[in-house]
C-alpha cells in the first residue's frame, strides 16, 4: 500500500511494499491515487515528496499480475500506471530515491517533478529483458530530461544508470549519502513550500507545457497566469510584506 503524512505543508506519500521489492500491485496503484486525491484537495499541502520503505525504491509492475492477465488493475483510471503517472496534480512532487528504480519504478521517478537520489539509487527501464514495453510514460518522459541517445541506450539494453550519472544527465536534483534521500527531498520540499503555493502552482505547470506547446500558447498561457496570480490575496500579502520587511503568511488564495 501506499502511505500518507503530512509534515507542515509537505504530504509524504510512501510506497509499503518491501517484501515484494515495492513491485506496484492492485493495492499500491489505488491508494497511491486516494492519497493524492487527498493532498490535492488539501489546501495546506503545497509539495509532495514520494518515498518507498526498504532498499528497493520500486521496481516496477507486480509481473505476477501480468502474466496472470490482470496488467489493467495496476493503473487506476485518473492516475494511470501505479496509480501515478499521468495523474492531473497541480502541486510539485518530489521524489526521494534511496534504491533502484527500474522499470516502471523509474517512471514512477520520472513523473514527478524533481528527483533527490541517494548513492544506493539506480535508474533503468528493464522491460525489454522480459519482452515488455515501457508504457508509463518512460520512453518519452527520459529522452526529454537526458537526451535521445542515452535515454535509447537505457531503453534498449535495460540496464540502469547509477545515481552518478543520472545527476550528470540532469535526471536527478541532488546526490545524498546513502539513506539520506528523504531527509534530502523534504528539505528540499520545505525550500519550496516556504514559497508563495499559488505562484509555485503556476510555474511548475508552465515549465511542464514549455516541452509540449508552441511559443505563440506558452506566451498566452505565461501571460494569463501572471494576470490571475496578481489578482490573488497571496500577491497583495507578498508585496506587503516586502514592504513592511516581515516573513509573508501565505494563506493559497
Amino acid at each position: 500500500m501506499v502511505e500518507y503524512e503530512v509534515r507542515g505543508h509537505v504530504a509524504l506519500l510512501t510506497i509499503n511494499r518491501p517484501e515484494a521489492r515495492n513491485a506496484v500491485n492492485d493495492v499500491v496503484a489505488q491508494t497511491m491515487t486516494e492519497n493524492l486525491d487527498k493532498a490535492e484537495a488539501d489546501d495546506d499541502v503545497w509539495v509532495i515528496v514520494l518515498a518507498a520503505e526498504g532498499t528497493v525504491f520500486c521496481a516496477g509492475a507486480d509481473l505476477k499480475f501480468i502474466n496472470s492477465g490482470r496488467a489493467a488493475e495496476l493503473a487506476t483510471p485518473k492516475g494511470g500506471f501505479g496509480g501515478f503517472t499521468d495523474y492531473p496534480r497541480r502541486k510539485p512532487v518530489i521524489a526521494a530515491v534511496d534504491g533502484l528504480a527500474t522499470a516502471g519504478g523509474c517512471e514512477i521517478a520520472l513523473a514527478c517533478d524533481m528527483i533527490v537520489a541517494s548513492t544506493n539509487a539506480a535508474f533503468g527501464l528493464a522491460e525489454v529483458k522480459r519482452n515488455l514495453v515501457a508504457a508509463g510514460g518512460g520512453l518519452y518522459r527520459l529522452p526529454k530530461v537526458i537526451g535521445k541517445n542515452v535515454a535509447l541506450e537505457v531503453a534498449l539494453t535495460g540496464e540502469p544508470l547509477s545515481p552518478e550519472r543520472a545527476y550528470e544527465l540532469g535526471l536527478v536534483n541532488k546526490v545524498t549519502e546513502a539513506g539520506q534521500a528523504l531527509a534530502g527531498a523534504m528539505e528540499l520540499a520545505e525550500k519550496i513550500a516556504a514559497n508563495a503555493p499559488l505562484a509555485v502552482w503556476a510555474s511548475r505547470q508552465l515549465v511542464i507545457d514549455a516541452d509540449w506547446d508552441d511559443e505563440a500558447t506558452i506566451k498566452k498561457n505565461t501571460g494569463k497566469a501572471f494576470m490571475e496570480i496578481l489578482s490573488s490575496e497571496d500577491t497583495k500579502e507578498g508585496l506587503t510584506a516586502f514592504i513592511e520587511k516581515r516573513p509573508p503568511e501565505w494563506k493559497a488564495r
